[in-house]
């Protein structure tokens, strides 16, 4: 099984056969690997996966409550669709929690959480922007935001957080050959991980809102 986002971050840790086929199956779902509407083989995963079907089920149930997923009896699981619609209430709840999250990351995050942090914040500003994958770069934008939940130290925040940042990649990755460059997007971290790093909680903030509020803007520009 290949590593999930969490694991290109940690390292592969003693999950669970279930929890690794969450993982697996929600990055491609938010990705939009798995595409829209289509149907998912529960069978065919575990084999691809080398696990039984019963972990592969256990996921697939676990992605339904995330909205990521849909089941119908007698027919099957399908991968939801991405309703644009739903742009104004995933954002509506990020502006709130995201700037939450960098302000507690500010002042809780342990001294190898800071390093962790600057360190990213250092790739980034290192980042060949100009000739990187559009979609690379949504990965990397996705271990940031997960870097910085897990750094605001309440995990039930981060879950809620990565559940809504899920959402709004879907809505992102929909349009991504609309948008001339994502590299702006991924350059805004920088300066918001070093603020957390620097334990500046109320500039973090203000950025975090900043960089919800432009990606909204960002999409809906394209629309």
């Amino acid at each position: 099984m290949s590593l999930s986002l969490e694991d290109l971050r940690t390292g592969p840790t003693d999950v669970s056969m279930a929890e690794q086929a969450y993982r697996q199956l929600r990055d491609r779902l938010i990705m939009l690997e798995i595409r829209p509407g289509e149907a998912i083989n529960d069978g065919a995963l575990a084999t691809e996966f080398g696990i039984g079907r019963t972990p592969v089920r256990e996921a697939l149930k676990r992605l339904e409550g995330d909205r990521l997923v849909v089941s119908y009896a007698r027919r099957g699981t399908f991968a939801t669709n991405v309703d644009i619609t739903e742009l104004a209430d995933v954002s509506d709840i990020r502006e709130r929690l995201e700037p939450l999250a960098a302000e507690r990351a500010a002042k809780l995050a342990t001294p190898a959480m800071r390093a962790e942090l600057l360190g990213v914040a250092a790739a980034i500003a290192d980042m060949d922007t100009a000739v990187s994958n559009q979609r690379e770069l949504m990965r990397y934008d996705i271990r940031v935001h997960r870097l910085i939940y897990a750094a605001a130290a309440n995990p039930h925040l981060e879950d809620v957080l990565i559940r809504y940042d899920n959402l709004a990649t879907r809505i992102w990755c929909l349009v991504l050959d609309k948008i001339p460059s994502v590299a702006g997007h991924i350059a805004e971290h920088i300066e918001l991980l070093e603020a957390i790093a620097g334990g500046d909680d109320q500039l973090a903030g203000s950025l975090a809102l900043e960089h919800v509020t432009s990606f909204e803007k960002s999409v809906r520009s394209v629309l």
